[in-house]
């Protein structure tokens, strides 16, 4: 896919959310998470993917978990020219197929992968890709696998975050619905605090796209400083 080429308008400097995590509740072993139930994934991505917005994208590793809260994602739907399964199922995109509530991963631009999670019956290729997360638990581990100038950019981009996080092919069809795959989705009991704390959730225009670019499919937290880029839109209800 091509890079849209069109500038994008961009929001003033949001304020500082009033919510702040406690990193030492992060501490604990990962059976502490638990993960997102597999009828979260059920529904169309298109409404999934503000749900994923304030809960925990959860990397298990030698030394523990690491990973933090989704504050960014993009929804790809079954009639959507931007999705990958628009023309049907292959090899590459057989994940995105079904059953919802496990990991599909690509590669783009010849060095990054993304991951996404699968969505919708099985059958219908849909996925929300998940575009940055707020690092908060296993930092040494990621910061080892991109290094960085500052925190806020260890993770706040797909790329970026599967590099951080160490994800590629090999967690394709991964299920993010079981607390004992090596990658997983889990829910933060927390959630609706976060997001009173971080303003409004806002709906824009896909990033990086040129096809149906004008879908108000793009999620983000708008007072989160890890989203990949500010936009201006409607804030959500």
């Amino acid at each position: 896919m091509k890079r849209n080429s069109g500038s994008t308008p961009q929001e003033s400097a949001p304020a500082s959310p009033s919510f702040t995590f406690s990193v030492s509740r992060f501490t604990d072993p990962v059976s502490r998470f638990t993960p997102l139930p597999r009828s979260f994934y059920e529904p169309s991505a298109a409404a999934v993917a503000p749900l994923l917005l304030g809960h925990w994208l959860v990397r298990q590793t030698p030394d523990g978990p690491a990973g933090g809260v989704i504050v960014e994602t993009e929804a790809y739907l079954a009639a959507d020219p931007a999705c990958h399964a628009f023309r049907g199922e292959t090899a590459r995109n057989r994940s995105m197929f079904g059953p919802p509530g496990h990991a599909y991963l690509y590669f783009i631009y010849g060095n990054h992968w993304c991951f996404n999670a699968v969505c919708h019956a099985r059958g219908i290729g849909e996925a929300v890709l998940v575009r940055a997360i707020e690092p908060v638990f296993g930092l040494d581990w990621m910061r080892l696998r991109r290094r960085v100038a500052s925190d806020q950019q260890l993770t706040n981009g797909p790329g970026k975050l599967c590099a951080a996080l160490g994800l590629d092919r090999s967690f394709d069809g991964v299920d993010l619905c079981d607390a004992n795959s090596p990658v997983f989705i889990a829910e933060n009991p927390e959630r609706n605090k976060l997001l009173a704390g971080q303003g409004a959730v806002i709906a824009s225009p896909r990033i990086g796209i040129t096809q149906a670019a004008h879908l108000p499919l793009r999620f983000h937290m708008r007072g989160n400083r890890h989203v990949s880029r500010q936009g201006v839109a409607a804030a959500t209800p």
